[in-house]
């Protein structure tokens, strides 16, 4: 259950889905707290950046995830949880070190962007098609996408009507219905009831199942358990252990207390 020095090839005969290898991210935070890369014109022109700051959100994270694994990724937050998958999805550029994947992973965040002033329904068509569906494929899925998501009716309805929980679904069910290499989740089995949960639970097992690599950011201790049989600890930008669950949740917890 410690940090691994180097990638590992392999682990029980599967194949290496993603390889991280020294992995560190920096950005730099204006005085008033904002990046630096999201800030634009005036701010920088007045001189904001001679009061910026360098904030480190990884520092060395190393290790290997392969095909058939659950990983659940635990910490407090600003620990460079949501960091980590950014730059594995290939969205944060790495400072030093290198991410290495199968494919291109995706990354499912309850903030992922779908068109607010298009229907539901025409999300669920646009996402399919971004995901690599062809148009039958979206076809074939839509009815089961919509049923997973439980926005009933509303499907018909501008996004920019859909409360976050509703938005967070749809999302969730889009995603899901693809055949993923690497699933990247953040967030998303936080909302929903009990109901929506344990069936985004049993989709990811079943993502799994088929040979994909699942990993999943939460704050549910429960979820990770139920969902996922690796455990990743980032504390402070470091990977702090990497092991069984049944290991790594309970370290985590003790250092909460």
């Amino acid at each position: 259950m410690s940090e691994p020095t180097a990638p590992a090839p392999e682990v029980a005969g599967r194949r290496p889905t993603v390889v991280v290898d020294d992995l560190h991210v920096d950005y730099t935070v204006l005085a008033g707290g904002r990046r630096a890369d999201r800030a634009r014109g005036v701010a920088q022109r007045r001189g904001a950046l001679r009061r910026s700051r360098v904030v480190h959100a990884l520092r060395g994270v190393s290790f290997t995830a392969h095909e058939g694994e659950s990983i659940g990724v635990v910490g407090h937050n600003g620990s460079g949880k949501s960091t980590l998958l950014r730059a594995v999805a290939g969205l944060a550029t790495p400072t030093r070190g290198a991410v290495y994947a199968d494919g291109q992973p995706t990354l499912l965040g309850v903030n992922a962007a779908l068109i607010n002033d298009l229907s539901g329904e025409r999300n669920v068509i646009l996402g399919g098609l971004a995901l690599g569906m062809d148009p039958d494929e979206v076809r074939e899925r839509y009815d089961d996408i919509v049923e997973f998501s439980g926005v009933g009716e509303a499907i018909d309805l501008p996004m920019a009507t859909y409360s976050s929980g509703m938005g967070a679904r749809l999302r969730f069910a889009i995603a899901a219905s693809a055949e993923h290499r690497v699933l990247l989740v953040d967030e998303a089995l936080a909302v929903g009831d009990a109901e929506f949960r344990r069936r985004s639970e049993q989709r990811i097992r079943e993502l799994r199942e088929r040979a994909g690599t699942v990993f999943l950011v939460s704050h549910s201790m429960g979820s990770i358990q139920q969902t996922c049989d690796r455990a990743l600890w980032i504390d402070h930008g470091q990977l702090r252990a990497d092991g069984p669950v049944d290991e790594v949740l309970p370290a985590y917890k003790d250092s909460t207390r």
